[in-house]
């Protein structure tokens, strides 16, 4: 790949990959953890996953503080009109599921009265009352959530893929971490 393709800077591409590797372990331990029978393993799997899903909160937070004070880099000449909508779509679908996932999260586990201790550190204020009917339309809805990003996610590298393998056109090259 040539250097004449324009890259994110440094900061983006870090940022991207951070969180994606929190996403993906957040997705996989809450998978996981779901079915699990009550237990001091599955407490501690889902304080584990409550601390990452704050951590991808304030993340994201600082992830979109930067994208919008830092322009990207332009997308690839006579890329089709469709994949720049396409592609601007399911960027702002993601950056509103980077938060809505683990803000669903936190207010289910306010709803079951249960305070997230970021790390157990830090207390987190409930920001919902207590309500079994409320939690358990949360957990729904948490669970939805993440399904869809997890569905954004693999369209998004989905499309990286093609744009690489198929199009030669770059673009994958633009957040690649070694090249930073």
């Amino acid at each position: 790949m040539s250097s004449a393709f324009p890259r994110y800077t440094f900061t983006a591409i870090a940022f991207h990959w951070l969180l994606a590797l929190a996403i993906v372990l957040a997705f996989s331990l809450g998978w996981y953890m779901s079915d699990l029978p009550f237990s001091p393993t599955r407490v501690k799997l889902f304080n584990w996953h409550k601390w990452a899903g704050i951590s991808i909160l304030a993340l994201s937070g600082l992830r979109l503080l930067w994208r919008l004070t830092h322009r990207p880099p332009a997308l690839p000449a006579g890329m089709a009109v469709w994949q720049v909508r396409a592609s601007h779509l399911s960027h702002f679908a993601m950056y509103l599921l980077f938060f809505a996932v683990p803000l669903a999260g936190w207010a289910y586990s306010s709803a079951t009265g249960l305070q997230i201790v970021w790390f157990g550190v830090l207390p987190l204020p409930d920001f919902v009352p207590k309500d079994k009917a409320l939690a358990d339309t949360l957990k729904e809805v948490h669970g939805v959530l993440a399904w869809t990003l997890a569905v954004f996610v693999v369209l998004h590298i989905a499309a990286a893929l093609k744009h690489h393998f198929v199009d030669r056109d770059g673009l994958l090259g633009r957040m690649h971490p070694r090249r930073a």
